[in-house]
């Protein structure tokens, strides 16, 4: 007698199936940990300055060094992966809630609506990314929170664009069609018939692009134009050890390192996410 397996058990095995997968997946989430366990775990005030200890080598008590202020570079980098990490992923998640609803309705109502939404996209997307990010933050201001919106607004046309093309068929669709001809309200065909359709696409995408929203704030923090120091990023900390690699290299190194660890777990991670959602590459 064959064994059903749940469509739930099928997915996790399919991703468990995938080394390199969990593997990020694990990598990612220590990442999350040690950004929560900041406090607790970092061995000095990341603020705490001692000229006494400038520029000290990695040793015992500083085991990444310190930088020009006798700050430890260990409880920086830790501190830092909060500021990081929350800009990363919270960029996304409000990029892909704005995108992902312009996408639908432009897709869906057509017309001068999607003509509107999709040129202004076009327009967005002919920046790159890094100028763009200056123009917004320009005009926005520098702070966490702005920093937040102005990455957001740069994630916003990459989901429109995802968004838009798979509603444009699904519209199409004869129970999308049936929905329609008994009554059913436009908003409610988008939320029960085709978001549930595209959004696995707009999640794994999403986790990709973490890791380029976590680059993108490390660009930003190392123009100067990110989240204000003393806060501890890794954007700034590169900065702050540029003028220095010949004799202090470990200043800029490991935040670095940092950045690198935490894009290269989420990208494996979201490739991992992509075989679960698609069914060929599931089957």
């Amino acid at each position: 007698m064959t064994r059903m397996i749940s469509p739930r058990r099928r997915m996790l095995r399919t991703f468990l199936r995938n080394k390199t997968s969990v593997a990020g997946a694990a990598l990612a989430l220590a990442m999350i940990l040690v950004a929560v366990l900041a406090p607790w775990i970092s061995p000095y005030n990341p603020l705490k300055q001692n000229v006494y200890y400038r520029f000290t080598p990695p040793e015992a008590s500083h085991p990444l060094g310190t930088d020009f202020y006798g700050c430890d570079i260990l409880s920086r980098v830790l501190w830092g992966a909060r500021v990081s990490l929350l800009v990363g992923t919270a960029s996304v998640l409000l990029g892909m809630v704005f995108g992902m609803v312009l996408g639908m309705l432009a897709a869906y109502k057509g017309g001068r609506v999607e003509s509107a939404i999709m040129r202004a996209t076009d327009v967005m997307m002919s920046f790159p990314d890094e100028v763009f990010g200056i123009m917004i933050v320009v005009v926005l201001g520098s702070g966490l929170l702005k920093l937040v919106i102005a990455i957001a607004i740069l994630m916003a046309p990459r989901f429109i664009r995802l968004a838009h093309a798979p509603t444009l068929s699904l519209k199409e669709r004869d129970y999308v069609s049936a929905a329609r001809a008994i009554g059913v309200s436009d908003a409610r065909i988008i939320t029960k018939h085709i978001l549930p359709n595209i959004f696995g696409e707009l999640l794994v995408m999403g986790t990709l692009w973490v890791g380029t929203a976590i680059r993108l704030e490390a660009n930003l923090s190392f123009l100067g134009l990110g989240v204000p120091p003393p806060t501890p990023t890794w954007g700034n900390m590169i900065r702050t050890g540029m003028d220095h690699l010949t004799d202090a290299w470990w200043v800029s190194v490991f935040p670095g390192v940092a950045i690198l660890l935490t894009v290269f777990a989420f990208n494996l991670m979201g490739d991992g996410l992509r075989d679960v959602t698609d069914p060929k590459l599931r089957a």
